[in-house]
C-alpha cells in the first residue's frame, strides 16, 4: 500500500492542510479518473469538476500561465482573454488531446441541452503530458467513454499516483503521476482553501530535491536511464478565495516556486503550465443586469495565499511520486517508484 509523503513524516511548509489535503478540499470540487492499463498502453484521463452545476451557465473566475510552452494544452487562449472557466478541466496524454476535447464538448452540449441552455461555442480546457516512454501513445486508445467514466466517477477522496492521466508519466526519471495537496488560510476571520493537483512528467534525476535534501545524485546511481530536465507538468490550482482573474494569475504563478523547490529548472523541452480557478465569484449566463458584483481580496492580503500555493504544489508533486507504483510498460520499459528506490529504505533508517 502506497503512502503519501506526509505519512513519511515529511511536512512541507508552515500552513495547515485541509481535511483530505487534496484539491477537493475546496468546497464543491470533485476529481475523477479513467485508466487504461495493458501491456502496451499505460495512459488515461483525469477530470477536475470545479462545481456540480453547469459551468457554462455559471462561469468561474479563471487564469492561466505558461511558464515554458512546450505543450499542447487547449482552452488557455480564451481563459487569458476573458478570465473565466466554463467547462471541467481534463488532463490526458499529448496525442489524445483532440479526442478528449471532442468528448468534453459532447458532455457540455449534452449538459446544456438538459438545462435548456442555448450554446453555439464552448471553450473546453484540456491539459497534457507526453507518456510515450511507458505508453504506445500513437495508438490513441482513449475515447469518449473514458472521459465520461472519469466524470461519472469523480469524488472528493480521489486516487493519486499512477492513475488516470498519470498512469504513464515519468518524473525525475522515476514513476510520476497524479498528486494533490491543499492549504487552509484564515483571512478576515474566515477560512479559505487553496488546493493543487498536478500531472507530473518532468525533471532531471540528478536535480531532484526532497524537502530541501538533494537526493537526486543518490537516486541516479539506482536508475539505469537517467532523465534530463524535460517533459511536462500541468499544475491546477483551485480556491474559494475571492480574487480577480488578475490576482488569480499572480497566485498560480507561485506554483512555479513549488516546482523549483523539487528541483525543476523548467528546461527547454518541458511544458510547465499553470491553470487556476476560483469558486468565489460566479458569472451567470442568464444575468440581465449590465453590471456584475464581485468580491475581491485586498492585494496586501495575498502573501499567505502565495506561500500556500507554493507549498501545496511542492507537496502535490511529492505525493505524485510517493503514491505511484513501479510500472513496466511499452517495449518493456520500467519506471521505478520513489518509494521502491528511496522512501522505503529511508523510512527504515530514520
Amino acid at each position: 500500500m502506497r503512502k503519501r509523503i506526509r505519512d513519511y513524516g515529511v511536512v512541507i511548509g508552515k500552513h495547515q492542510p485541509g481535511p483530505l489535503n487534496k484539491l477537493s478540499d475546496v468546497p464543491g470540487v470533485l476529481v475523477g479518473h479513467a485508466t487504461v492499463d495493458t501491456k502496451e498502453h499505460k495512459t488515461g484521463v483525469t477530470v477536475i469538476l470545479p462545481s456540480q452545476d453547469n459551468l457554462f451557465a455559471n462561469k468561474l473566475t479563471a487564469a492561466a500561465y505558461v511558464h515554458n510552452g512546450f505543450g499542447k494544452t487547449t482552452g488557455v487562449l480564451q481563459i487569458e482573454e476573458l478570465g473565466t472557466l466554463e467547462t471541467p478541466i481534463a488532463l490526458t496524454n499529448t496525442l489524445n488531446v483532440g479526442l478528449v476535447q471532442d468528448a468534453l464538448v459532447d458532455y457540455m452540449l449534452k449538459r446544456c441541452r438538459e438545462d435548456q441552455i442555448s450554446v453555439s461555442s464552448v471553450n473546453v480546457v484540456v491539459g497534457e503530458c507526453n507518456d510515450s516512454y511507458l505508453n504506445n501513445i500513437r495508438d490513441r486508445v482513449l475515447g469518449k467513454e473514458h472521459v465520461f467514466e472519469a466524470i461519472t466517477s469523480a469524488c472528493t477522496d480521489f486516487e493519486e499516483g499512477d492513475v488516470g492521466a498519470g498512469k504513464g508519466t515519468s518524473c525525475f526519471g522515476m514513476k510520476g503521476g497524479i498528486g494533490s495537496a491543499s492549504r487552509v488560510l484564515k483571512i478576515g476571520g474566515a477560512d479559505f482553501v487553496i488546493g493543487v493537483l498536478v500531472q507530473s512528467n518532468f525533471g532531471s534525476t540528478e536535480n531532484f530535491i526532497l524537502n530541501g535534501a538533494m537526493v537526486g545524485r543518490e537516486l541516479e546511481k539506482k536508475i539505469s536511464e537517467r532523465q534530463k530536465d524535460e517533459g511536462s507538468i500541468i499544475m491546477v490550482v483551485g480556491t474559494n478565495l475571492p480574487v480577480s482573474d488578475r490576482q488569480l494569475k499572480r497566485l498560480i504563478r507561485r506554483a512555479g516556486v513549488g516546482l523549483s523547490r523539487c528541483g525543476s529548472y523548467m528546461g527547454h523541452g518541458s511544458g510547465d503550465i499553470m491553470l487556476g480557478f476560483s469558486t468565489a465569484n460566479r458569472f451567470y449566463y442568464k444575468e440581465t443586469n449590465p453590471f456584475f458584483q464581485t468580491r475581491m481580496l485586498r492585494e496586501e492580503e495575498l502573501d499567505p495565499a502565495f506561500e500556500a500555493a507554493a507549498e501545496a504544489t511542492e507537496e502535490a508533486i511529492l505525493n505524485s511520486l510517493s503514491m505511484a507504483h513501479t510500472v513496466t510498460g511499452y517495449h518493456g520499459r520500467t519506471r521505478y517508484s520513489l518509494t521502491d528506490l528511496y522512501l522505503a529504505d529511508w523510512e527504515k533508517g530514520r
